[in-house]
């Protein structure tokens, strides 16, 4: 069952349509009647599926609903948006390209090497449809281990029984880009390919040593997880960060404060990136023009706000931090109305 207006699990790939049709009690007859707008968001839980399930229905506006003014939704007419459970960033892309869902979340670094056809997408070559409607939020990545766990740092992993992610995820990924970085390869460790929620329950009963999960903080499953159990946060050192750097500028150095999860007293210097929701540049321009603008408006963003402290980052001023394609024209449109420094080709002026 759902678990709220705007949000279903629906396995990778499936169609939401149908699901969507049910809850309506009917298919839409028009365009006018009703348009349905699907958000990829990696797993159930991670941070991408729940502010994406936030933002969903946010955007949403079915027909018949009751003027934003008189309490109703302040989203887009007729639009009927709903977020779905896939691997995250990399499946993601693929199914925006190939038109297979309408939309999705995805990691900067990922995005800029599916635009340029570089590091995982080489063999497939350049996905140039792909365009941005906003920077969501900045992500880090987290190594999670058991509290009385002796791993330290990543050359520690050696010999360790280590989940990196599911497949098709940016997890899995950057992990393998961390790794190499610390000059740590898959075959120095029994490695694991878990959903975080997997993941999670495994480090909890003792048969995994620890995983890898990429998400703003704090993470669904890792704050269960600390609540459960005692655990540690493993840090990333700034020679790590320098040899990433090298395949891709969209690595920061990132701090996950202390408090963020029970019982982590200490901050975590670790490697961040930006979560971006992108969309095909075949979406009409007027239609994400409306659905950028409903992103910010100011009853979205009371309701992000619900969903401190991560909801609070969703913010307008941040909308252009890390992009790492271009705009779409219809969301280019909104940032130049609101003021936002914004190039010809759609791109922030100054990329993070």
């Amino acid at each position: 069952m759902p678990a709220k207006f705007g949000v279903w699990w629906c396995g990778p790939g499936a169609a939401a349509i149908f699901v969507l049709g049910l809850l309506l009690g009917r298919a839409p007859s028009s365009a006018q009647e009703g348009q349905f707008f699907r958000i990829g968001a990696a797993a159930t839980s991670g941070t991408f599926f729940e502010i994406g399930g936030v933002i969903a229905s946010a955007i949403s506006k079915p027909a018949g609903s009751p003027p934003c003014e008189h309490g109703g939704s302040c989203g887009v007419p007729g639009l009927v948006a709903v977020t779905q459970a896939t691997q995250g960033s990399v499946e993601n892309l693929r199914l925006i390209a190939s038109g297979q869902i309408e939309s999705g979340i995805a990691q900067s670094d990922i995005v800029g090497w599916a635009y340029a056809g570089t590091g995982i997408f080489a063999a497939e070559g350049p996905l140039k449809s792909l365009r941005a409607i906003a920077s969501l939020f900045p992500e880090t990545l987290q190594l999670v281990v058991r509290g009385d766990s002796a791993i330290r740092t990543l050359a520690d992993l050696r010999g360790k029984h280590i989940s990196l992610g599911q497949p098709g995820s940016g997890t899995l990924v950057d992990a393998r880009t961390a790794l190499a970085a610390a000059g740590v390869t898959e075959q120095d460790f029994d490695a694991e390919y878990l959903r975080p929620g997997t993941a999670a329950a495994d480090v909890k009963d003792g048969t995994l040593e620890g995983f890898f999960l990429i998400g703003g903080v704090p993470v669904p499953a890792i704050r269960e997880l600390a609540s459960a159990a005692p655990i540690r946060l493993v840090p990333v050192d700034a020679d790590v960060l320098a040899k990433m750097r090298e395949s891709s500028t969209a690595y920061q150095y990132s701090v996950i404060p202390p408090g963020t999860y029970p019982g982590i007293s200490v901050e975590t210097p670790s490697i961040g990136f930006h979560a971006l929701w992108i969309v095909s540049a075949d979406a009409p321009d007027d239609l994400i023009y409306a659905i950028t603008k409903a992103l910010w408006n100011d009853a979205t963003q009371r309701l992000l706000e619900t969903h401190e402290p991560l909801g609070s980052q969703v913010r307008l001023e941040n909308a252009l931090a890390g992009l790492s394609v271009p705009l779409h024209p219809g969301a280019k449109r909104f940032y130049r109305e609101a003021g936002l420094p914004v190039n010809e080709n759609g791109i922030f002026g100054k990329r993070e």
